[in-house]
């Protein structure tokens, strides 16, 4: 019997291949806060779309998101 922890999220299959996310779904991808998604969002950092008054974010917004990340990380580039 495997017991998880209260924050711990719980897998959603619909979730997991849904071409537009929420922004909680979108933040809970990422592992971040709602507050901190939002910044995102409204800086155009990650993209989104408005479907009447719904903000949607894209999945592939995360994935670029995540690869600009790796890609600015110095780590990835050798330095110390």
């Amino acid at each position: 019997m495997t017991i998880q922890h209260i924050d711990t999220p719980v897998p959603n299959r619909a979730e997991d291949n849904a071409l537009l996310l929420t922004v909680e779904e979108a933040a809970r991808r990422l592992r971040i806060g709602r507050t901190q998604m939002f910044h995102l969002l409204t800086t155009g950092v990650i993209e989104s779309v408005l479907i009447g008054r719904l903000r949607r974010v894209p999945a592939e917004s995360l994935t670029d998101y995540v690869a600009t990340l790796r890609a600015n990380c110095p780590a990835q580039r050798g330095a110390a």
